[in-house]
């Protein structure tokens, strides 16, 4: 069932980098440009983005193909660097982090859910959850990965290989990887472009139980209108730029502002 409500908006005033209380954001970013290549030949893919992500919220960023939504969401996530602005992971500001302590912050304060799955075929549910805190020498909280397996419907399936999972089943397997450390921030990159359409509804629906009944904050990249009336919030993008957002919209709604950006 997708929320009913629409309410478009267009999007404020940019603020200034000091009036972005990074520790009311769970991800915060003022004044991003992101180009490739130079002269004649480059292509901006990302023009003076400012904008904040609520925590506990569930924001989808939508574009048509080449808008940049991907880009900002590597950015965002301090996968790519960027030309200029400032970016704010919770309380700390990742634009100018070392490399070691960016490697660092994403291990232990990002998650992040694929398309493709992303699990090591020779290891059970559990060790495919618990392998990221175990190659950072980590310390897993086991009553934690109880909850959240249990909450996943995993819990009889933590000794299974993913070949013996179903799509969906490998999906949650991400999704609780990515929860285990309770980071401050999930990034999905078309998390259910995999899936079935039942199957991806059962894994967006488990998404948005994450942002309310865990506390979760999820930023995700998706094409499908379907998948993005899952968030409290739509972001869209064009050509690089920030054109607009909707609160908790339908498919059908974001579908007609797709077309008028001619996606």
């Amino acid at each position: 069932m997708t929320p009913s409500t629409n309410v478009p908006t267009t999007l404020p005033e940019s603020l200034p980098v000091s009036a972005l209380p990074a520790t009311t954001a769970a991800v915060a970013a003022r004044g991003v440009s992101k180009s490739y290549g130079r002269g004649e030949t480059a292509v901006h893919a990302l023009r003076d983005v400012s904008l904040e992500f609520g925590k506990e919220r569930f924001t989808a960023i939508m574009g048509p193909s080449g808008s940049g939504k991907s880009t900002l969401m590597h950015c965002l996530a301090g996968l790519d660097s960027v030309d200029a602005g400032q970016l704010w992971i919770g309380g700390t500001a990742i634009t100018d982090l070392p490399d070691a302590a960016l490697t660092r912050l994403r291990r232990e304060r990002v998650g992040f859910v694929f398309q493709a799955f992303n699990l090591v075929p020779t290891l059970t549910a559990e060790q495919n959850i618990t392998l990221p805190v175990a190659l950072a020498g980590g310390t897993v909280d086991t009553a934690w990965l109880r909850q959240i397996s249990a909450s996943l419907g995993l819990a009889d399936r933590l000794s299974h290989r993913p070949h013996e999972l179903s799509g969906g089943q490998q999906q949650r397997v991400a999704v609780a990887r990515a929860l285990l450390t309770r980071p401050d921030v999930i990034f999905g990159d078309e998390p259910t472009g995999n899936l079935d359409s039942a199957t991806g509804a059962e894994v967006l629906s488990l998404l948005r139980c994450s942002c309310r009944e865990m506390g979760q904050s999820i930023i995700m990249v998706t094409h499908d209108p379907v998948a993005a009336s899952y968030a409290d919030r739509v972001v869209l993008l064009k050509d690089g730029a920030l054109v607009g957002e909707l609160e908790q919209s339908t498919p059908d709604a974001i579908l007609g502002a797709l077309a008028k950006l001619g996606a």
